[in-house]
């Protein structure tokens, strides 16, 4: 329905940060105010019907008593009604036009958000026409405009700019109260012409450049209240001063008022009691954000103990690193995960943060807190020692966009440090081991988001690069706390005290207990058996075999569409799918087999080819131990599934930017995809077996097996790799 893949807010993944944004765009830049409520789709169908999406849905719901596409569409009549048009008229007019109409539905009456929307300006805000086509096109603002003009929608507001870097200076401007022209506004979307890499041509794109203040202090308000209302202590970090005053009035609110909890349960009233309490202050929140501005940071300011810096990170960012520099720089504590060893672990980790923070202003939780149930385990039993904890996350960013990079910088940390870690010894595993454990851990990051659970209890978030040297995200780390908690320290340090400390830190440090972490008992029995030592008395190790040569995909794209495919599909078609989902069983990553090693002698020259290939992508300076050896194009072409596993069908074609000079083909019978299975059990290649069948007997009926077409030409791009063994 969407038309187009999901968009980010700047800073979110690598494709938004402003150092591509600005070499990667081009203008004019057409700066649309995000309205703040729910997203409606409108589209013509062939019948002449009006077809309104909202919330994955058309039509009404049993799970509510009006759904967002029936409220939506209540408001489509409205605004049609007001220019003497009907919903026949605008579907005739977006089928010929092959678009689909995009607005957002901003009416308190039906359901409130954050931003308040009185009667006189509730309605639906046309913001985007965009064709229905593969890849995304959309129409520009003017034109959208002109159309909203014409079927009687509202307007969204918006400026154009043709210079980036005045477009930042507008929007940081702007982030600083949350206000345009005399209204809160959540923030901007920004439209413009984009390109993957400086070789690849400019593609219509766009942005998100979400404002967080006021808006994080209304939600903070709302959850406190709801805190309240549940007879619950209240959790808040920031704007301190000004929501103890709101609390106060809140509760006396509610006091008086004992209805007024229960429909703020439901989602009514909300706004209306902060507006009544900012009336009452004689404030807008952006006065109050404005005002804070002034005063400075005066919480962090006051902080000068009870800080806890939590990394959340994967294996090889350089976390311990960082820490013993900040250790060795100003004294701070530092506690190591891998150095408890009395059960339960998770629990004596947090006691020996508390016991900590008695001697020292800072404690490092050292250890690697890539999922949300570590944070909230952090934060839960530190919390209930020290009430007055400061959690600061040091966030290692884990863009899937940039995942290769990743790869390569964390895999060159561990693998030349040898055994000189606590959980990887790479001295004494080999590569394919310690690989698989590496990307074990990536698969299952879970990256921060501060406005949800349990990651808003950070009181700050520092965003570090995982590819950058440890000395780079040092100073990042001190220049970032310093600003935020300067009582944290004297003299600030050098950049010789930053050398010298990082150099302490990678070449003094020896692990004081070191643990095994393997992929599974059967390496260890290996290591066990491997013989007789070899040079310099280190285990002999053979170099890895190769497993088989894969086509990968973003896996992202790949879920969108497996979304798409099945959002509107009914029970019995998406149950496979949904079992795979809710069972945690669909792939984490996926790829079209090229060949495997046990195909290898029925095609022995191909298999030469891609050896070949993978021999000279290997032998370059630098190369990660399953290097790219080239690209290709993978078109999906169906879903095939029954109720053991899923796959694509797919199509490989060749790419006209790759080098390579092989012509890269599936040997399987039927090139595809595996989603999924429903149990570890059963094994992705059984997709073969469902796929021989499906040939023979096609789906439907007594077969079992069920099929759908992709539709619309989904055709991704994708990268050749080598795998090696992991056994």
């Amino acid at each position: 329905t969407r038309g187009y893949d999901k968009f980010f807010n700047h800073g979110e993944v690598k494709k938004t940060e402003w150092t591509n944004v600005e070499q990667n765009t081009r203008g004019p830049y057409e700066l649309s105010v995000k309205e703040n409520g729910c997203i409606i789709f409108l589209s013509g169908l062939e019948d002449g019907t009006l077809l309104v999406c909202s919330k994955h849905s058309t039509g009404p719901r049993d799970d509510t008593e009006v759904s967002h596409a029936i409220a939506g569409e209540k408001w489509v009549e409205r605004h049609l009604a007001s220019v003497g048009k009907s919903k026949k008229d605008l579907a005739a007019q977006l089928r010929a036009m092959n678009a689909t109409a995009v607005g957002e539905l901003c009416d308190d009456e039906f359901e409130e958000h954050v931003l308040a929307y009185n009667p006189e300006t509730a309605g639906l805000y046309l913001h985007g026409i965009n064709l229905n086509l593969p890849e995304f096109a959309t129409y520009p603002h003017h034109l959208v405009d002109r159309f909203a003009s014409e079927w009687g929608f509202k307007h969204t507001m918006f400026i154009i700019e043709n210079d980036i870097n005045k477009v930042k200076s507008f929007l940081d401007k702007v982030a600083e109260t949350g206000s345009y022209h005399g209204r809160e506004t959540e923030g901007f979307v920004v439209r413009c012409q984009a390109r993957e890499t400086p070789d690849t041509p400019f593609e219509d794109w766009f942005f998100k450049y979400k404002f967080e203040e006021p808006y994080l202090m209304y939600r903070q308000w709302r959850e406190c209240t709801k805190a309240v209302i549940a007879k619950k202590q209240p959790r808040f970090k920031k704007h301190k001063d000004i929501t103890e005053e709101y609390l106060h009035y809140a509760r006396k609110r509610l006091k008086e008022d004992p209805k007024l909890g229960k429909d703020y349960n439901n989602n009514h009233g909300i706004i209306k009691l902060r507006d009544d309490f900012l009336a009452e202050r004689g404030l807008k929140g952006s006065d109050i954000i404005r005002q804070e501005m002034e005063k400075g940071n005066q919480h962090g300011m006051a902080i000068d103990r009870n800080v806890v810096l939590v990394p959340i990170a994967t294996i090889g960012c350089g976390k311990t690193t960082v820490a013993l520099a900040l250790c060795k720089l100003f004294g701070w504590g530092h506690i190591q995960n891998d150095n408890i060893t009395q059960k339960p672990k998770p629990l004596r980790f947090a006691q020996a943060i508390c016991d900590g923070l008695v001697d020292y202003p800072v404690m490092i939780a050292d250890r690697n807190n890539h999922q949300r149930r570590e944070r909230k385990q952090i934060f839960d039993d530190v919390s209930k020692t020290v009430p007055d904890v400061h959690f600061v996350g040091l966030h290692y960013v884990h863009d899937r966009a940039n995942y290769d990079q990743i790869k390569q910088a964390t895999r060159e940390r561990v693998l030349s440090r040898g055994d000189n870690h606590q959980t990887i010894q790479a001295g004494s595993k080999g590569q394919h081991e310690i690989i698989g454990i590496m990307d074990g851990f990536m698969q299952r990051f879970e990256p921060v988001r501060i406005e949800r659970e349990p990651d808003d209890a950070f009181e700050h978030v520092i965003d570090l690069d995982v590819t950058a040297s440890s000395r780079e995200n040092l100073e990042i780390v001190v220049a970032q706390l310093n600003a935020e908690f300067p009582k944290l320290f004297g003299a600030m340090p050098s950049g010789e005290d930053l050398d010298r400390a990082i150099e302490a830190a990678l070449n003094d440090y020896k692990p004081d207990i070191k643990h095994e972490i393997s992929g599974s008992n059967k390496y260890k029995n290996q290591a066990l058996k491997r013989g007789p030592n070899g040079a310099n008395g280190q285990p002999a190790q053979k170099a890895p075999k190769l497993e088989y040569f894969s086509a990968t995909l973003n896996p992202d794209r790949v879920l969108s569409i497996l979304d798409a495919v099945f959002r509107d599909a009914d029970v019995d078609t998406a149950k496979t799918y949904r079992v795979l989902q809710t069972q945690n069983r669909v792939q984490p990553e996926f790829h079209v087999t090229l060949m495997h090693r046990a195909s290898a002698s029925q095609n022995k020259d191909y298999w030469d080819q891609l050896v070949e290939a993978h021999t000279s992508a290997a032998s370059k300076p630098n190369a990660a131990p399953e290097p790219v050896l080239g690209s290709c194009k993978v078109l999906l072409e169906r879903l095939v599934w029954d109720g053991r596993l899923m796959c694509f069908v797919v199509r490989m074609i060749p790419d006209e930017k790759d080098q390579a000079g092989v012509h890269w083909r599936s040997v399987n019978e039927t090139a595809h995809i595996t989603v999924g299975t429903v149990s570890p059990d059963i094994k992705p290649k059984e997709s073969n077996d469902l796929l021989k069948k499906w040939l023979q007997s096609g789906s439907g009926g007594s077969t079992g097996i069920n099929e759908i077409t992709v539709k619309g030409h989904v055709e991704l791009p994708a990268i050749i790799k080598s795998v090696l063994q992991k056994h």
